[in-house]
């Protein structure tokens, strides 16, 4: 089976770690690259936890500093939700920077793309700021982009303001450029992570997969959802599994467009299920037991990745 290339633009952050530790296991993928970006928390944290995760998972990935801010908007922070450092919850071995590739991301990940023989897909599980520095500086540079899997979005209510998704809201200007980009784009909006939330059955069952399921229930178990809900969202797996488990969701052709002048719906989605030129497709509902099964085995398969 030839693996598909992956490039992941990533600001861990709780769930990005379980996609991440998901993704580097998968048997279907041949990750080339992570890129931490600022998001949940702020760059020094979330390149720090990249580290420090490769450095628990014993995986050599390379790791490409990204953006440290957003193109126009003032930076914002879930630290409430995910703790100081983003990772609040389990105590990683701390890494050094051995891993580290010095150098631009948009560069790194350009030369990584072009050279690839077989198109190269991008995983955007945070703010979109780096795939969008990329498309603009290097335009050419979607001809071997094979689709763009993004966690954001929202087709009601949002959950950083009452029309916005955080990672859309973080740089709304980055991610109109990415669906403004040519290149098929797949989305795990809002809506999906609040349906696909862990339940403590599940909870149990996670706590038992070796451990990378002891890590994946101890971040898991300091989530604070800003709404108060009970429940643990696991929001980003949910865009690992739009590429990994499709059967498990239904799909519909859209029109994405991001506000940008609203005063108060400033980094909106506006999702165009009627349009007639659509530019991405978005999950619009999940099967959650394929969706809990293919999480639980995934979590299983990286746990036997690293002995």
């Amino acid at each position: 089976m030839t693996k598909q290339p992956l490039i992941i633009s990533t600001d861990p952050g709780i769930d990005d770690i379980a996609a991440m530790t998901i993704s580097l296991f998968a048997s279907e993928f041949d990750v080339k690259m992570l890129v931490p970006t600022w998001g949940n928390v702020a760059l020094e944290y979330t390149l720090q936890n990249t580290l420090n995760l490769e450095e628990f998972l014993h995986t050599k990935v390379p790791v490409v500093a990204g953006a440290n801010q957003p193109l126009v908007a003032p930076m914002i922070s879930a630290a409430s939700v995910h703790g100081k450092t983003g990772v609040a919850g389990y105590d990683f071995p701390e890494a050094n920077e051995q891993l580290l590739v010095p150098g631009l991301a948009a560069t790194l990940m350009h030369n990584a793309i072009m050279d690839s023989p077989k198109k190269v897909t991008l995983l955007g599980i945070g703010p979109l700021t780096d795939f969008a520095l990329l498309i603009k500086q290097y335009p050419n540079v979607v001809e071997n982009i094979a689709q763009i899997v993004i966690m954001g979005g929202n087709i009601g209510r949002g959950n950083h303001s009452p029309l916005a998704e955080y990672n859309i809201a973080g740089d709304p200007e980055a991610a109109q450029v990415v669906f403004h980009s040519g290149v098929e784009i797949k989305v795990a909006p809002l809506e999906i992570g609040n349906k696909t939330h862990i339940t403590p059955q599940q909870m149990e069952e996670i706590k038992n997969c070796g451990e990378v399921g002891k890590m994946l229930y101890g971040l898991f178990s300091h989530i604070k959802e800003p709404d108060g809900d009970p429940r643990i969202k696991i929001f980003d797996p949910t865009a690992v599994a739009l590429i990994l488990c499709p059967e498990a969701f239904v799909i519909k052709k859209a029109r994405v467009e991001i506000e940008l002048a609203g005063r108060f719906t400033y980094g909106a989605s506006v999702i165009d299920f009627m349009s007639g030129q659509p530019n991405a497709e978005v999950a619009v509902d999940v099967d959650l037991e394929k969706f809990s099964r293919w999480f639980t085995n995934s979590i299983n398969q990286a746990d036997q990745g690293i002995k």
